[in-house]
């Protein structure tokens, strides 16, 4: 039997309210970190090429529920803290949305926000841009396709 962690993640607001509270670049990076220490673990099956994220430095894999609606879920991993941590932040931005909801956001302008555009490597940013665009691909596929 697997154990779910079943500890809220933070939403998106929660995020920009803590980040508005550090003012210290390492501490933000520090709290990046920690939210993606706070994703539930991965299964094992779900480490398969299917999910693994085309264009990032580091391995990252999505593994994508769809419900009725359709409405997206998401589980994911990486084998970069920090990555880890921004996948915890997409995840904010998207988990538990419709596919609509999901097309018609502008993730850039929250990464923007939240001051990572200037803060991360271009690696890393390449990275986030390949996250979304797969989870994109994935809610026009809901669409295209629903339950």
């Amino acid at each position: 039997m697997t154990l779910v962690d079943l500890t809220p993640l933070p939403t998106l607001e929660d995020i920009f309210e803590n980040f508005a509270l550090l003012d210290d670049w390492d501490d933000r990076y520090r709290y990046v970190i920690e939210l993606g220490r706070a994703l539930p673990q991965l299964p094992d099956a779900d480490r398969c090429d299917t999910n693994k994220v085309q264009g990032c430095v580091s391995q990252v894999w999505l593994a994508t529920l769809v419900s009725p609606g359709p409405v997206l879920s998401f589980r994911g991993d990486s084998d970069a803290q920090i990555v880890r941590g921004l996948v915890a932040i997409l995840f904010a931005m998207f988990s538990g949305r419709t596919a609509r909801d999901i097309l018609d956001a502008d993730p850039v302008a929250v990464f923007e926000r939240l001051g990572l555009k200037e803060h991360l490597t271009p690696q890393r940013s390449n990275g986030f841009r390949s996250m979304v665009a797969r989870i994109r691909h994935d809610a026009q596929g809901a669409l295209r396709d629903p339950i």
